[in-house]
């Protein structure tokens, strides 16, 4: 049987999915959504999204957490996926692991079996391998901080929001919220990571001025960027809001040019690039050094740090003899087209120009030369 129609793609489906989410249709601030302060800004005035954003590691995350919440729910008895609200802002806990003390006050049938020995709000961050080696050492960044104290400051202040679904759990109140949990997994081979801090009074407050400036401002422009911009940082890259705070892109310029508005500013960024490489050069002097005194050191455990080698494997080269003789095999004429690289040679040898000429559709990296401005 012969197929002449290709199997269609999900995407599409997904992505409609996942646009008609409560989470996707919300008009409320999100705790989610405080991950940069000029994107909070835009939303809660209300602006309209000028950029699509890639959203297919993001539907993977949803569907890896519902698998992940639904298991926790069912073993357990923990609370997954219920809302917290106050006048201003929402947001959807993945997990809460109540105490004992709280548990009782819950209709048998939904208290936990596994309580917790202090109520304990929970999130699930599903990382790649490539941004692995950084959660192993700094753990969770400063906004994903920021967006679970938000959540345990609603539960603590506010209590699980009355709505459809979750009544039972509004009736017990204000709930006494102990600390927070990061639970990292590896979407490409499923390692997990906890880290765990302290719910306090302190970090709740920083949540909430941040929360108070973005509410303050008058237009989202007054609030600063939280990220280096697109091209270095990947939340930019995606973000729905990308043309609006960078502007449209400019051919053979980086987003990033549009911050330097005169000579001055102009000579202060220039006058730092030196300051920073000047920094630099040393440590990478010594980096390089380092790397050179482990060169053959087997892999291992030292310390604190796991050592591991990558590369050191063959190359591999199209072996031209073996086409040659595949073509003769086959009846294919063989291509003589010209050794340019033994020509090159020969015409250097003659001290005979080689002839060049200028492909517009190719260029080269653009580099860049500091140096100090010459005084008479």
């Amino acid at each position: 049987m012969t197929i002449t129609e290709q199997p269609v793609s999900l995407w599409p489906a997904a992505h409609a999915a996942d646009a008609r989410r409560a989470r996707s249709q919300q008009t409320k601030l999100g705790a989610s959504d405080t991950v940069c302060a000029r994107r909070a800004g835009y939303l809660l005035h209300g602006h309209t999204p000028t950029d699509g954003g890639e959203m297919r590691k993001a539907i993977l995350g949803t569907w890896l957490h519902a698998g992940i919440l639904a298991a926790a729910r069912e073993e357990y008895g923990w609370i997954i996926e219920r809302r917290v609200e106050d006048d201003t802002i929402r947001g959807h806990i993945d997990a809460v692991q109540l105490d004992s003390a709280t548990a009782r006050r819950l209709p048998a049938r939904l208290r936990p079996t596994l309580p917790a020995e202090e109520t304990t709000v929970e999130d699930v961050k599903t990382k790649s391998t490539y941004q692995w080696d950084n959660v192993l050492r700094h753990g969770a960044s400063e906004a994903e901080i920021r967006q679970v104290v938000l959540y345990a400051s609603l539960l603590a202040t506010e209590g699980f929001a009355d709505i459809d679904g979750q009544r039972q759990l509004a009736r017990i109140g204000e709930v006494p919220v102990g600390r927070i949990r990061f639970r990292f997994i590896n979407r490409d081979n499923g390692d997990d990571h906890i880290q765990e801090m302290a719910f306090t009074s302190k970090r709740a407050r920083g949540a909430r001025w941040w929360v108070t400036t973005i509410l303050d401002a008058r237009t989202p422009e007054d609030l600063p960027r939280s990220f280096p911009g697109p091209g270095l940082s990947a939340v930019c890259d995606n973000c729905p809001f990308k043309t609006a705070c960078w502007g449209p892109a400019f051919a053979g310029r980086r987003p990033q040019s549009i911050l330097v508005h005169d000579d001055a500013e102009r000579a202060e960024v220039l006058a730092e690039y030196v300051e920073v490489t000047e920094k630099m050069k040393p440590l990478n002097d010594r980096q390089k050094q380092l790397r050179a005194m482990l060169d053959g050191s087997e892999p291992g455990v030292y310390g604190d740090n796991a050592l591991s080698w990558t590369g050191g494997n063959p190359t591999k080269v199209t072996d031209v003899d073996a086409m040659v003789a595949l073509y003769e095999q086959a009846g294919l004429t063989v291509p003589m087209a010209p050794d340019i690289a033994a020509m090159g040679a020969q015409l250097k040898a003659a001290k005979i120009p080689l002839p060049v000429r200028l492909d517009h559709d190719r260029r080269t990296s653009v580099g860049i030369n500091v140096a100090p401005r010459k005084t008479r």
